[in-house]
């Protein structure tokens, strides 16, 4: 990929002054899937899910200034480390990707009155990596369906469930050990809270009105986010494990000896990222 084109977006992000190959790293697996989704310049986006805006600043670099990236979450502007989403969208905004840039944080898209949008206002609505931040599989039917009224294209994409080297086991371990004890929980502010696999997401956006027209798995070896799911489950485990006080003692030691098998394969593998998988939709 360009370098250049590369630094571009990369020097408009927060992160960039203390984890630049970090950021690069991140921001060149968002050009695959912007370019995959098509999005074209001088498009409306809504982009759900923004969080610090990984995703948003890509996009808006891809529709220009004539175009629009609207990024909403759920989250505070205080959320996130090292650095907030607040924190974050302002140097953003600050940025020369800025002005086709708007944000929303604390919208709760499922309540009523969050946000008034025109019927069909938006090119391309965009949900990437953040459909396992949601709390079970009926929150994210009721979000495919509130959606389609706002946007021609549905462009979504999540780590693939469907492991294709023994390297990326120990990603999808870490995930099913966090899907297990946030079962559990009645709220929670986890990046993982419910796994969905590729068939549960077709079957509810195809049974919510949308027509999948493309998918892909795009495979991205470079991205760090295995590991960091792994350390948070061996640093985690046994605080998630003592403050979950309804998971039965058989279930708690399953759980344990599924972070021993974790731990025993990273001491002497080496660890890849799940793929991701990408669709394009356009309602039925």
């Amino acid at each position: 990929m360009n370098n250049e084109f590369l630094e571009t977006i990369v020097e408009c992000m927060a992160t960039n002054k203390e984890m630049s190959n970090i950021q690069k790293v991140q921001t060149e697996h968002r050009v695959k899937l912007v370019e995959f989704w098509g999005i074209k310049e001088g498009s409306r986006v809504l982009e759900i899910g923004c969080g610090q805006g990984d995703t948003t600043a890509v996009l808006a670099y891809f529709v220009g200034e004539k175009g629009l990236v609207h990024g909403i979450d759920s989250a505070s502007l205080t959320y996130g480390s090292p650095i907030s989403l607040g924190d974050s969208a302002e140097y953003l905004m600050q940025s020369k990707l800025g002005k086709q840039i708007k944000f929303d944080f604390e919208i709760d898209l499922l309540s009523s009155n969050s946000l008034e949008i025109i019927e069909d206002y938006f090119d391309y609505i965009v949900f990437s990596h953040c459909s396992w931040y949601l709390k079970s599989l009926d929150e994210l039917r009721e979000l495919m369906q509130k959606i389609k009224k706002w946007g021609k294209q549905l462009c979504f994409a999540e780590w693939d469930s469907r492991i294709k080297t023994i390297e990326q086991y120990p990603h999808l371990l870490s995930i099913l050990i966090q899907a297990q004890y946030e079962s559990f929980k009645d709220d929670s502010v986890s990046n993982i809270r419910t796994l969905f696999t590729p068939k549960d997401i077709k079957s509810i956006v195809e049974s919510s009105g949308w027509t999948i027209i493309n998918d892909e798995t795009i495979d991205c070896p470079e991205l760090q986010d295995g590991n960091w799911e792994i350390n948070k489950v061996v640093i985690d485990i046994e605080d998630e494990l003592n403050k979950t006080s309804d998971i039965p003692i058989k279930l708690k030691e399953l759980i344990q000896s599924e972070v021993m098998l974790l731990e025993e394969f990273i001491n002497s593998n080496q660890v890849k990222p799940l793929p991701t998988y990408a669709f394009i939709a356009v309602k039925q």
